[in-house]
């Protein structure tokens, strides 16, 4: 009598003869389904799980050390010009502007009135940004032995000015 557990088996597809071993297969070492979902096809690519993403290297955060920030336009020495506490004026000439001084500039409050013009140095709009700078070079220029005693009032203005990161 023939033993069907060991005798070949006849693949008309192939044309050849197979036996059946009694190794297990793939699929007897697979999870078992849940009775519950016994129709679905569980493990099949209609699965509603998010893949995995690449993955790339990761960048350090950005510090915004270089960034250009923002200039606060209330500055100590806009504040004084518009008010009209600062004892200069524009003298329009015809080949460029310059300084009047109401006051002859070595006879000043330097204590008072040069950390004002270096806290208009970050200005970036006219008038105040050509009244600060040359009043600053004026008052640096007449000042001799006056200033030196004012270098450590100036180091907030010149600080604040540094950390607007604008270029000029």
């Amino acid at each position: 009598m023939p033993d069907p557990e060991n005798d070949p088996h006849y693949n008309n597809a192939t044309a050849k003869f197979t036996y059946t071993s009694k190794v297990s297969g793939p699929d007897s070492f697979q999870r078992s389904r849940n009775p519950v979902h016994e129709d679905s096809p569980g493990g099949a690519c209609t699965s509603l799980a998010v893949g995995k993403k690449e993955m790339r290297p990761i960048k350090p955060p950005m510090s915004g050390a270089f960034k250009v920030q923002s200039n606060p336009p209330n500055t100590e020495f806009r504040r004084f010009y518009e008010r009209g506490d600062l004892p200069i004026a524009i003298e329009h000439g015809g080949v460029g502007n310059r300084i009047q001084w109401k006051v002859d500039v070595e006879k000043l409050d330097y204590h008072h009135y040069l950390p004002i013009f270096f806290d208009g140095l970050r200005e970036r709009e006219e008038p105040y940004r050509f009244l600060a700078v040359q009043g600053t070079f004026d008052m640096l220029e007449h000042g001799g032995s006056l200033i030196l005693p004012l270098i450590p009032q100036l180091i907030i203005p010149v600080k604040t000015a540094l950390n607007t990161s604008e270029p000029g």
